[in-house]
């Protein structure tokens, strides 16, 4: 519903100013410069594992990596799909690196499967990227009796990293894609799996929430521990890409490229959306625990698109009381413990 929102109030604000894409370009205040790939420096001998990595945001993200150098490992549900990915990061990067390891983050045993090929073909990983997941789908049990979207969304990407951690090689990154659905999220402990009610949106702003809280946590722990390793998130702004399947036609019809004459404001493309998990992943002078997304300024203040920065979450995503809690339910639900961070 915010994706919604937002995009109607750019309809009105483009309608009512009248003014095309040019007018309304705005340059950064005080000089500053955009963030884009160009910045992205050479990653040779690097290894990568980008979830869902066969369309849309984690296609471009793999895309970008592998043509700076890393390896690249593109775990997607369908075989068929990453093979067919892999096909178009070689065509477009001659001498691209990438390999396929098959991963459902709905079902625990496919995930532990995974986690023990990426182990077993890699003996260190320098970018974890969980950037799969499902939005707003009808409601479903998994196999394990999870909800669908948490168990995509959350408790797949909690058991993947957790089951890869003692994999992740000094200086490392995880980075774990959320969203502006986030906002709207609230965590409701005493119904986490939506077996009384289920409502699309609330499910997915939650699981996007959970995003937050776990990266939060984590990099807590990762602190203490004294790790090596850090870990960031990130949210695409508005992106129209195969995840709106779900939303009815007329919004569809609103998010596409159709309607960039009049949505351009409000809605962007792949590659623009990919920037924030890029520089998050990428960028030397990024801190743990930190969150990118489109930078916000002037007229863009309305909207979530724009080149990456650091940008701040909502006010649910900081509490601690909650990191802690999700995190022992997260352990007892998929059986993966983070012992070695205490």
């Amino acid at each position: 519903m915010l994706l919604y929102i937002t995009l109607l109030v750019a309809l009105t604000y483009t309608i009512c100013a009248g003014r095309g894409p040019v007018a309304m370009t705005q340059q950064l205040a005080g000089g500053q410069r955009h963030w884009t790939e160009a910045d992205i420096p050479e990653l040779s001998g690097r290894t990568a594992v980008v979830t869902g990595a066969n369309a849309g945001l984690g296609l471009q993200t793999a895309r970008v990596l592998a043509a700076r150098g890393t390896h690249v490992v593109l775990a997607c549900r369908n075989l068929d799909k990453a093979g067919h990915a892999a096909g178009q990061i070689a065509a477009a990067s001659p001498g691209a690196s990438t390999s396929v390891v098959r991963l459902d983050l709905a079902s625990q045993s496919c995930v532990r499967s995974a986690a023990g090929e990426i182990r077993a073909r890699f003996p260190s990983v320098d970018l974890l990227i969980n950037n799969a997941g499902v939005m707003e789908v009808p409601c479903q049990r998994t196999e394990d009796g999870f909800e669908l979207t948490l168990a995509t969304n959350h408790l797949g990407p909690f058991a993947l990293t957790g089951l890869l951690l003692d994999r992740l090689a000094a200086g490392a990154r995880i980075v774990t894609v959320s969203s502006i659905a986030h906002l709207d999220g609230a965590m409701d402990f005493g119904d986490l799996q939506s077996e009384r009610h289920y409502d699309p949106e609330q499910a997915y702003s939650q699981s996007k929430l959970a995003n937050l809280l776990f990266t939060y946590e984590l990099d807590r722990r990762l602190r203490a521990a004294g790790a090596k390793v850090i870990a960031l998130a990130c949210h695409p702004g508005v992106v129209y890409t195969d995840l709106f399947a779900t939303r009815s036609r007329l919004q569809q019809f609103l998010l596409s490229p159709a309607m960039r004459i009049i949505n351009f404001w409000a809605v962007q493309n792949a590659r623009m959306g990919a920037l924030p998990a890029l520089r998050a992943a990428t960028d030397p002078a990024a801190q743990g625990g930190e969150y990118f997304g489109p930078r916000r300024y002037g007229l863009r203040r309305r909207f979530y698109t724009g080149y990456p920065a650091v940008v701040d979450s909502g006010a649910r995503s900081h509490d601690e009381a909650a990191h802690a809690r999700l995190w022992q339910v997260s352990e007892h639900l998929t059986g993966v413990s983070y012992a070695a961070l205490g």
